[in-house]
């Protein structure tokens, strides 16, 4: 089974951006579509973004379209998600998610395989 590891979280002002950053390991990331899902403290776990496994189709939630881009390259076994315009309510840990079976949903329970996540805080 595929490992994921997200790194590229951290501490930013409103208004900033940053980049995250799945790697994997173990099988290679072209066999899985991938997605990107938030949890803020206290709240459920949300979907925030889907690709397909070549990257021609991408999903987003609708507080994140335009501002967030998700993206992959197979040669390097990593998927992204830059992050721009920023605002407080983007805080929170953000994981990177896997299916085999290609599924690019909204659903966590689609997904088959999970990275640790990583912390995105957004200072006003």
């Amino acid at each position: 089974q595929v490992q994921l590891v997200e790194s590229g979280g951290g501490l930013v002002q409103a208004g900033g951006s940053l980049r995250l950053s799945c790697a994997a390991s173990r099988r290679t990331v072209s066999n899985y579509a991938m997605a990107w899902f938030r949890q803020a403290q206290g709240e459920e776990r949300e979907f925030v973004a889907a690709i397909s496994r070549s990257g021609s189709n991408t999903y987003y939630t609708v507080s994140v379209k335009g501002r967030f881009t998700i993206s992959r390259d197979n040669a390097k076994n990593t998927v992204y998600l830059q992050m721009n315009s920023l605002t407080p309510e983007d805080t929170a840990v953000y994981y990177c998610a896997a299916d085999s079976g290609g599924y690019v949903g909204s659903s966590r329970y689609g997904y088959e395989r999970w990275g640790q996540g990583t912390q995105v805080t957004v200072s006003s």
